[in-house]
């Protein structure tokens, strides 16, 4: 069987405001049925801020390893390459980054288009959102400086 290497030269990275470790490329957003598709690239082993998802996440690992974490720092998992998976509204609070060489990572955000995600500090508590109108936002702003 061949192995594939991912390619991102030609994909536009963005900072996704002040978070650390994680850059973004909004790829579409289906405002009808209310689906954000967004690639994620996780820096190798530093993880980004604590978080919860608030909408159903679909998410396919397509370069690297994506590894998850407890909200107490204990690893939860590691997504290889080509790992699909479904993650339920109201997820546990968690961290996430890439492996040895970082990760990037499709999500598929479905089904809400109030709060996303919830931003929180070490102690659970809320810090920030993420929303659907805030990708619509992003998307429409890079669209923009791409032209």
């Amino acid at each position: 069987m061949t192995a594939y290497l991912f390619d991102d030269s030609y994909i536009h990275w963005f900072k996704l405001g002040d978070f650390e470790h994680i850059q973004y490329s909004v790829l579409d957003i289906d405002i009808d049925n209310k689906i954000v598709d967004v690639l994620f690239k996780f820096e190798a082993h530093k993880q980004i801020l604590l978080h919860r998802h608030k909408a159903l996440n679909k998410t396919l690992v397509i370069q690297g390893e994506h590894h998850i974490y407890k909200a107490n720092g204990e690893i939860k998992e590691i997504r290889p390459v080509g790992s699909y998976t479904s993650s339920p509204v109201d997820s546990e609070p968690h961290t996430e980054c890439g492996g040895d060489e970082g990760a990037v990572v499709l999500f598929s955000i479905r089904g809400e288009d109030g709060v996303l995600y919830e931003v929180l500090d070490d102690q659970k508590n809320l810090i920030g959102t993420l929303s659907f109108q805030d990708f619509i936002g992003l998307f429409e702003t890079n669209k923009i400086n791409l032209s």
